[in-house]
């Protein structure tokens, strides 16, 4: 028995759309610049003005808090 030639499948998505997906992703990823914290110089995300790592960032938000319930006892 002779098998049957498989038939040639159609991409299910074009091709030129899947050319400008990957041009698009490699664009990012040289446009992201890695800026350094401020603090102690580690990698940080520059999504934020204050350009702090997120070590860094977690310990000025507790160290806020810390110093917000500080000043209520004081009162």
């Amino acid at each position: 028995m002779k098998k049957k030639p498989t038939p040639v499948q159609e991409p299910v998505i074009a091709p030129e759309i899947l050319e400008l997906a990957k041009r698009a992703s490699t664009s990012t990823d040289k446009l992201r610049r890695a800026s350094k914290c401020t603090v102690c110089g580690a990698d940080s995300s520059t999504t934020l003005n204050d350009q702090l790592c997120w070590v860094c960032r977690r310990l000025k938000i507790s160290a806020w808090r810390d110093s917000d319930i500080q000043m209520n006892v004081q009162e």
